[in-house]
């Protein structure tokens, strides 16, 4: 591990906050341009489908990239390739082309460099960081996306008054340069093999057939296909809590907007201070209590929701669930991370950005159609019951306590099982 691993963790944090600042104000830029100029719900739905299904079908793919070739490279050509194609926009939008498919074709270019560079970026970190920093660096990295999450909306509604689309793409581009620019130039990591070794110790070139090794290798290790499993439960009964709640509160409490802001701001500031708390603290030895214990809460909370008789302990709720779901996501990833063999890292965590990306959406669908039959109070007291309930099989499960006591007893992969 190099020496001086926290310069270059720090350094390659910085370099893709940047990058991702740069992206998250020129997506809420395209989504209210699109809003604005058609005011049509059926073009918003377009445009969310176009951001979300290239990325999940990309996603294995891309995890075999991961464990194939040079993982800064592949984040570096990710978010190159969505610059390039903001470039591409900002001059059509400037030569007078404002043309709706045009955007349409960059939420989905967006999309599957985002697909592609998560998995990666996911499996890169290990390359960098102590095993027993992981936890910890995961949860820094969770607060810097909420902060960003936070603050690139309010940042892109001002500019959005007073410059044209095209100069926000130029923002996304000067951020890729310099964010591509720190982890190409400064980031260190150790080399790695170019392509997959295959059971016989020969190197594969076939992607379907290493798509079938990491199947085989999430089958064959259950610890994760139950991780895998958990998160998927967790996130699709989870998905009314983070996505109904606007419509909840207009029903409930008033349409008016600086209650739906308020709402999403006690979140992410809850997301932040949630992960700076797993960032110092760590969590329990055995980050399946952790998991536990953070699914346990939300389920809770998230029924406390439809029981808040007034907007403030209603915000007060939203902003503890904020703190809350970082004691999920943080350790997940990190138990995987320290746990998953090196050459399978890219494909496993490809599957579980893929699994989770998936679950809140198709929550929506599920859930969605039934708020317009059923009061969303009942709704999310359920749920949240459901979410609750899930830690019980998640802390009697043998297979994932022995993968929480096995990281701390050798710190390395688990057998399989």
């Amino acid at each position: 591990m190099n020496i001086n691993w926290k310069k270059n963790t720090a350094l390659f944090l910085a370099g893709q906050a940047l990058s991702l600042f740069g992206t998250m104000v020129v997506q809420y830029a395209i989504t209210w341009h699109i809003t604005l100029k058609t005011q049509s719900g059926s073009m918003m739905t377009l445009f969310t489908i176009a951001g979300f299904l290239p990325m999940f079908f990309i996603s294995p793919f891309a995890g075999v990239w991961a464990d194939r070739f040079n993982r800064k490279y592949i984040i570096n050509i990710a978010d190159g390739t969505v610059a390039f194609v903001s470039l591409l926009a900002a001059v059509s939008i400037m030569a007078g082309i404002d043309n709706t498919a045009i955007l349409l074709l960059c939420a989905v270019i967006r999309s599957l460099g985002q697909g592609v560079q998560m998995p990666a970026v996911g499996a890169f970190i290990p390359d960098i960081v102590p095993q027993e920093q992981l936890t910890r660096i995961n949860g820094f990295q969770s607060s810097i996306q909420s902060f960003i999450t936070l603050t690139a909306p309010v940042i892109s509604g001002a500019m959005m008054t007073f410059a044209p689309l095209e100069t926000l793409f130029f923002l996304d581009i000067i951020t890729a340069i310099i964010g591509i620019s720190i982890v190409l130039f400064f980031v260190k990591a150790p080399e790695k093999e170019k392509l997959i070794p295959n059971a016989t110790g020969q190197e594969s070139t076939a992607y379907f057939h290493d798509l079938k090794e990491g199947m085989k290798y999430i089958r064959k290790h259950g610890y994760v296909l139950r991780i895998i499993i958990f998160s998927a439960i967790f996130l699709f009964f989870f998905s009314p809590a983070a996505l109904l709640t606007p419509l909840q509160v207009a029903r409930n409490f008033g349409s008016d907007v600086w209650r739906l802001s308020a709402i999403e701001i006690a979140f992410s500031i809850g997301m932040m201070a949630g992960g700076i708390l797993i960032g110092v603290w760590g969590g329990f030895k055995n980050r399946i209590y952790t998991m536990a214990l953070s699914c346990a809460l939300c389920g809770l909370l998230a029924a406390g929701l439809g029981l808040a008789p007034h907007f403030a302990p209603y915000l007060v709720i939203m902003a503890i669930l904020g703190v809350l779901l970082p004691l999920w996501n943080a350790p997940s990833m990190v138990l995987l991370q320290t746990t998953v063999e090196a050459a399978f890292m890219g494909r496993v965590l490809s599957v579980f950005t893929m699994v989770s990306g998936a679950m809140m959406p198709l929550g929506m669908v599920v859930f969605g159609p039934v708020a317009d039959l059923i009061s969303i109070d009942i709704l999310l007291i359920g749920t949240g019951i459901v979410v609750a309930l899930l830690c019980i099989p998640m802390i009697t499960n043998k297979t994932l306590l022995e993968a929480g006591r096995a990281h701390l007893q050798n710190g390395g992969t688990l057998p399989a099982a």
